[in-house]
């Protein structure tokens, strides 16, 4: 019985080969030229990645080299070596077929080092060659883990690039020598240096790519350079012109100074000139894999000596990091569209983005740790994250993404040993590459496109650091921490506790956690970014308590390090708000907002609500600090945003208000729980928080109101006392403020509706009146809210103003003017009391909704610029009055929050202070040294809404 006849089509199928209907008869025949061991060679066949080429290939073999054939075939273990590179190579099988001699590799184990190359010609050199290539093919394609010994494949490939190179000089110079071409004396004096780079200088070469080089030469002699230089010429033409055996690859000298116009070979002397004067960034990241490999090793140790040092030196530092993104954006847009979803090399997410991250990483930090001075990719990484610069996550990433991209790039070159780096769109070389990798055709299509799709996220996530940008452009003197000079550069950019700020360092970066290993990489641009902040003190103390209580998270460093901006956000809030640094450290999980911009957006009502709820809910009457807790977290990251710019003035006001209504209601629900007391009482927010126009520092004026038989007082009173008790917190501080209820501080805390509508009736004066414009309810029952809505409208809805209240609104807001405005403060420069700014605006907004409410319902907004608005609408105030009064309100409410923001302090002024009036500029995002035309600004805008105010306050 016949082989072919023992195995079915589907069998045959099942086994890999594709050729049906031709491979039966292929079977046959092999048993008939080698005998009974072409049976047990269907095993072996099968397994290899093509069974139809092995097959094809065996045939050949067989034909013209019978014996050695049989002989290997006969043992199982060499049977599959042999089969496994027939069926992974075209290219191997030819050679084998051109020299069975080749055969013997598969008789030993696989060896990938170590091969003879000594040549008398070039023919005789390829042939060595393409011997040494085939036993590296077999160790690695009888692999049972073709990924991980990558890295050993690789190396195996440039040491053999080193030797070939070696030889072909020797060749190069016999030829030369042959043809009269070069005399003895000429290569005596002669001393010759090839430098490899890429990947062969990385000692991370494939298995058909040019290898790029560089030449260096001296002698005596006058022309030892035009010496060398017909050296090179014919190094080149001997290891890859047309010949009897096909060519290796070519030397490709591109590289070198001035590329390919630039002199061939240069002198030592040349090329440190060059690179001192001339050299581009990218020529500087070319020469990190810059490798002696042949020639005379002292002059090519004294160039690598020479010249790689300068890559740490070279002048334009801050030029290193665009010049590699821009230089990976235009190997990217010179990719042939067609060519981009399958280029494993230069694609997005193929090998180029996992070797620029790397030599980005190693440029930029490789100044001041020369443990990232490493030349391989999978080294690089290593080093990198043992430095801190990639997290051990991310590393392992790129390390099994860059083997899979390697191995596949690997068997698509093997196939007809070619260079080529393009992922094959033909379903039989698709599964061919998966079959020598242990996988099927549609693994490897997923596998490769979820490959490059997580290495180009990674790439990006790295490559765009801003990190990267802002450590290049240090100085050499920034970078290092640790020398004597460090206090005096500290000094120099504005620390003015130098010792103390030195002693900060130390404690961040001593010792060799992985904390301080990165805290080592990221503070000489920390600092650089808290001293662009106007108190960079307060920014070094608060970032080392906040790295000594998050520093051993999984997140803290690494989004500091990886995430776009994070790290310069911070630094720009801690030393710039001493409110948000004091408040951050008692909540120092909130830093990880900065490594997201959207996650400083207020959160709405209903969010905090139901937290609240849920809080409340789980706890009872002991909820009141979770209450309190989520109250500071969320003025945190209001404040955050703010000093940011994520947020808009009305966004900030609205969120401040939000926060303060959802505290206010949960901490009555919780008053209710721990008085066992069941009264209708609501909360009315007036002023500003009425108004929903909440700034930081901003009182919380508010009325307290039930509904019930007045039996209830001592209840409601009961209730309230536990209220103002529990709202009350001294890291943020908070209190309700019960000043503007009927009869003021002299009245009783909490009325019922009946005992409010008894005193508008007969003791109320109109200013209480115009305060009820801002009166909104925060909670209580529909009813009460209803009622009490009802009851207000009449008093602050008025028909008509008469005479008299408008001469007691004047008479009072000139009684304000005189007598409230503290004793020394001026009158230019008070946010509330002062010409101009929020009392002159409100009031006069708040007396002509008085005037106008009878005839114009619509101009009774509770908000002070919704109520402009309409009255602008309704023709009471004209429309560039309007815009100076509202510029002036914005500016005065911006700078009151900035003032509190900047110095934690509630302070009502424009302060004189320099330093105060700095921090609030930069909080109101002007440049570097404008708190002069901060103060200017201020000044004009509200001298020009007094004028306003003078005008209409009096019509």
């Amino acid at each position: 019985m016949t082989l072919a006849r023992s195995s079915s089509l589907s069998e045959l199928a099942r086994l890999g080969f594709e050729e049906l209907s031709e491979t039966i008869p292929k079977l046959d025949e092999l048993v008939s030229l080698v005998g009974d061991v072409g049976h047990a060679a269907l095993a072996p066949i099968s397994a290899s990645s093509s069974p139809d080429r092995a097959l094809a290939a065996l045939i050949e073999i067989a034909r013209l080299h019978k014996r050695e054939l049989v002989k290997l075939l006969s043992n199982p273990q060499q049977a599959s070596r042999l089969c496994a590179v027939l069926g992974a190579s075209d290219g191997l099988a030819d050679f084998i077929q051109r020299h069975p001699d080749s055969l013997d590799a598969f008789r030993s184990s696989p060896k990938i080092s170590g091969h003879s190359l000594a040549s008398s010609s070039r023919d005789e050199l390829r042939i060595r060659y393409y011997q040494a290539l085939l036993r590296i093919a077999d160790f690695d394609l009888s692999s049972q883990t073709p990924l991980e010994i990558v890295p050993q494949v690789t190396r195996a490939l440039s040491d053999l690039a080193d030797g070939t190179i070696q030889a072909g000089i020797e060749v190069a110079k016999v030829e030369l020598l042959g043809e009269g071409r070069l005399t003895e004396a000429a290569l005596a004096d002669l001393k010759f240096a090839v430098i490899a780079m890429g990947k062969t200088g990385a000692r991370e070469l494939n298995y058909l790519s040019d290898v790029d080089v560089i030449y260096v030469a001296s002698g005596k002699l006058d022309n030892y350079l035009d010496t060398a230089t017909k050296l090179a010429t014919r190094l080149a033409k001997v290891l890859d012109e047309p010949s009897k055996e096909p060519g290796i690859w070519q030397l490709d000298p591109n590289l070198r100074p001035e590329g390919k116009q630039g002199a061939l070979v240069r002198s030592l002397e040349g090329h440190r000139g060059y690179y001192e004067k001339w050299a581009e960034p990218w020529e500087f990241q070319a020469l990190l894999k810059a490798r002696f490999v042949a020639g005379d090793e002292i002059l090519g140790t004294n160039y690598i000596q020479t010249i790689k040092p300068l890559i740490w030196s070279q002048p334009n530092r801050s030029a290193i990091v665009e010049s590699a993104r821009h230089l990976r954006k235009r190997v990217l847009d010179m990719i042939p569209p067609e060519e981009r979803e399958v280029e494993i090399k230069l694609g997005r997410g193929g090998l180029r983005d996992v070797e620029f991250t790397a030599q980005l990483l190693q440029l930029v930090h490789g100044v001041t740790d020369e443990s990232l001075r490493v030349m391989d990719t999978f080294s690089a990484l290593d080093a990198l994250a043992d430095a801190g610069l990639l997290s051990r996550t991310d590393r392992d990433a790129f390390r099994r993404n860059y083997a899979f991209l390697r191995a596949v790039e690997h068997r698509v070159q093997l196939s007809k040993l070619r260079r080529t780096h393009l992922f094959p769109k033909d379903p039989s070389q698709q599964r061919r590459i998966a079959r020598s990798l242990a996988l099927s055709q549609t693994e490897l299509i997923e596998r490769y496109s979820s490959v490059r799709g997580e290495t180009a996220s990674l790439h990006d996530s790295v490559f765009y650091r801003p990190l990267l940008q802002a450590t290049a452009s240090l100085s050499p003197d920034e970078v290092v921490l640790s020398s004597d000079q460090i206090q005096q550069r500290l000094t120099a950019i504005g620390f003015r506790d130098a010792k103390g700020a030195t002693q900060h360092i130390e404690a961040l970066t001593q010792g060799v956690s992985r904390r301080a290993v990165i805290q080592r990489t990221l503070l000489p641009v920390l600092i650089r970014w808290m001293a662009e902040g106007t108190d960079p003190d307060r920014a070094l103390l608060t970032f080392r308590r906040l790295s000594e209580e998050l520093g051993e998270t999984h997140w803290f460093l690494r989004m500091l390090r990886d995430s776009s901006g994070a790290a310069e956000r911070l630094m720009n809030v801690l030393s710039n708000s001493a409110f948000i640094a004091r408040v951050l450290e008692s909540i120092p999980d909130s830093s990880q907002w900065f490594g997201d911009e959207e996650t400083l957006k207020p959160q709405s009502l209903e969010q905090i609500s139901e937290e609240l709820d849920s809080l409340i809910e789980r706890n009872g009457e002991g909820a009141h600090e979770a209450v309190r807790a989520v109250r500071r977290r969320e003025y945190l990251r209001v404040a955050i945003g703010a000093v940011l710019g994520a947020s808009s003035l009305q966004e900030i006001s609205a969120g401040l208000t939000d926060i303060t209504d959802a505290h206010l209601k949960a901490m009555l629900e919780i008053a209710k729980l721990r008085t066992q007391v069941d009264v209708d009482l609501g909360i009315v927010a007036m002023g500003r928080l009425g108004g929903r126009e909440l700034g930081f520092g901003s009182d919380a004026d508010c009325m307290l109101v039930y509904r019930g038989d007045t039996d209830q007082s001592e209840a409601a009173n009961k209730l309230s006392q536990e209220l103002l008790v529990l709202v009350k917190d001294s890291i943020l501080e908070f209190e309700l403020d019960l000043g503007l209820r009927p009869e003021g501080k002299n009245g009783p805390r909490v009325r019922s509706i009946s005992g409010y509508q008894g005193y508008y009736e007969r003791w109320a004066e109109t200013w209480e009146f115009q305060a009820l414009l801002r009166a909104r309810m925060v909670c209580g029952s529909t009813e009460l809210v209803q009622e009490f809505v009802e009851l207000i409208n009449r008093y602050r809805y008025p028909l008509e103003l008469t005479p008299k209240q408008l001469l007691e609104i004047r008479r009072i807001k000139a009684r304000v003017e005189s007598e409230r405005l503290p004793q020394g403060a001026d009158p230019q420069r008070h946010f509330k009391l002062g010409r101009g700014s929020l009392s002159d605006i409100e009031w006069l907004i708040q007396l002509k909704q008085l005037q106008h409410v009878g005839q114009h319902p619509e101009v009774g907004e509770v908000g002070t610029l919704p109520a402009l608005e309409s009255l602008v609408a309704v023709g009471v105030i004209p429309k560039d009055d309007a815009e100076r009064l509202r510029e002036a309100w914005l500016l005065t409410s911006r700078c009151r929050s900035a003032l509190v923001l900047a110095i934690d302090k509630q302070l009502d002024s424009l302060p004189t202070d320099r330093r105060a009036l700095e921090a609030m500029a930069r909080i109101l995002e002007y440049e570097p040294g404008s708190a002069a035309e901060l103060e200017e600004h201020y000044l004009g805008v509200t001298r020009r809404a007094r004028q306003v105010f003078e005008r209409l306050f009096l019509e």
